[in-house]
């Protein structure tokens, strides 16, 4: 869950789970998402959301990576996550349907010597 500090209001939620990228173990990682109120949006709280929850799953975990994918038009998104430490890593090409359409989706990530 996502509190804002100020009021103790719950605006939003974060989730993750374990993406594979090999048949060992240690090649998984942590896609993580999140969800704010519309009137959480802009103050900060995403940005810091997802820079928490990466830097508790690095202090829990043995994992490497830590990512997030967001529709490329989420500029929002997008700013938040670099603010976070993420790092932009390209684009997936019609990864996402939604809306009626095929979508494309950035990749940002963030390792656990960059956090």
């Amino acid at each position: 869950m996502v509190v804002r500090n100020a009021d103790g209001q719950a605006v939003g939620h974060v989730s993750w789970h374990r993406v594979h990228y090999g048949p060992n173990p240690e090649s998984a990682a942590w896609n993580i998402g999140i969800s704010l109120r519309t009137d959480a949006r802009g103050q900060g709280l995403g940005t810091e959301a997802q820079r928490l929850l990466a830097q508790h799953l690095f202090a829990t975990t043995t994992l490497q990576r830590v990512e997030a994918v967001t529709d490329v038009e989420n500029v929002r998104e997008q700013r938040a996550l670099a603010r976070a430490g993420f790092r932009r890593e390209g684009v997936l090409r019609a990864a996402q349907f939604r809306a009626g359409r095929w979508r494309d989706v950035d990749v940002w990530s963030v390792l656990r010597d960059e956090i």
